[in-house]
């Protein structure tokens, strides 16, 4: 297990988030029933969402487990943000709720958790949550201020449709 690079460790699971972070949560539907809440709860834990969204993933593990380490990177050819990070907690074992969390290790260019999970509520509907807490970590993530909530909202809503598109292909 590598060091966390924050102390609020699995507060995007328990809550409330911490203070002196920027807070995102962006929840949108993706599918209805059964059938499609595992289809989205298997593309998030297996890393498909991240990569059909066009991020690259390398990952210990085949799908999310706590102390996998994961490199996320995003950016075009050379120009590549690599995002280490590390899980920290997952939900299979829940009842109607499937994800992950995972937490930024050196080398992330913000300080924080995020999560990615969906929810299976009693009218059918399939939910997609991402629940984050973040604060710079790096040079150019000071600089850029307030873009990088911006980033996080869009790059955010970007996974909540790819993800309604992979449930919808089944």
């Amino acid at each position: 297990m590598s060091t966390l690079t924050y102390p609020e460790v699995g507060a995007t699971r328990l809550g409330p988030l911490p203070r002196g972070y920027h807070h995102l949560h962006h929840r949108s539907a993706v599918g209805r029933g059964p059938a499609d809440f595992a289809a989205a709860g298997a593309a998030i834990t297996e890393w498909r969402m991240h990569r059909a969204s066009g991020a690259r993933v390398e990952a210990s593990a085949r799908r999310a487990e706590s102390g996998a380490s994961v490199r996320v990177s995003l950016g075009l050819g050379p120009l590549r943000f690599t995002a280490p990070c590390e899980v920290i907690w997952t939900a299979y074992e829940e009842e109607g709720r499937t994800g992950f969390g995972y937490g930024t290790l050196a080398g992330h260019p913000e300080r924080g958790e995020e999560c990615f999970v969906v929810d299976l509520a009693e009218d059918g509907t399939v939910w997609f949550t991402v629940l984050a807490f973040s604060r710079p970590a790096s040079w150019y993530t000071r600089l850029a201020g307030p873009l990088v909530p911006v980033v996080q909202h869009w790059y955010a809503r970007r996974l909540g449709r790819t993800l309604r598109r992979i449930v919808a292909v089944g």
